[in-house]
């Protein structure tokens, strides 16, 4: 669980049972970052309700503020939850690719060293 997680609401009250969805859903994704970088991530929700033309549109922005990154997505649905489960799914992408760019440089040695063996055995046969 992320420890720093502000849930913020503009135009909208946030109620506890949409707060404690934005924490499940939002909250786990730690899960996709190194285990050093996790303690300095810091994760703001923006909550926004807008009424245009008798329709409402609901948008969720999530800020990731990462080691040497800062992550945001936005997305505006007309149900709430569902705009929190799209930004969920593309926190996850970006996060996967933040980690592939920013991880440790020991495994990408491990692989390499480990395909250069394999190789070389295949060379023997």
């Amino acid at each position: 669980m992320s420890k720093k997680l502000e849930i913020h609401g503009v135009h909208m009250h946030v109620d506890p049972k949409l707060a404690s969805y934005v924490t499940k859903k939002i909250g786990k994704l730690d899960h996709y970052v190194s285990r050093h970088a996790r303690e300095s991530i810091h994760v703001e929700v923006m909550l926004k309700e807008e009424k245009v033309k008798n329709k409402k549109n609901n948008i969720c922005e999530v800020i990731m503020h990462l080691p040497g990154e800062t992550i945001t997505t936005q997305e505006s649905t007309i149900n709430m939850y569902a705009a929190v489960d799209i930004v969920e799914t593309k926190l996850k992408n970006l996060l996967k690719k933040y980690k592939e760019t920013h991880g440790s440089m020991r495994i990408h040695r491990r692989i390499i060293a480990k395909l250069k063996r394999q190789t070389f055995a295949q060379k023997e046969m």
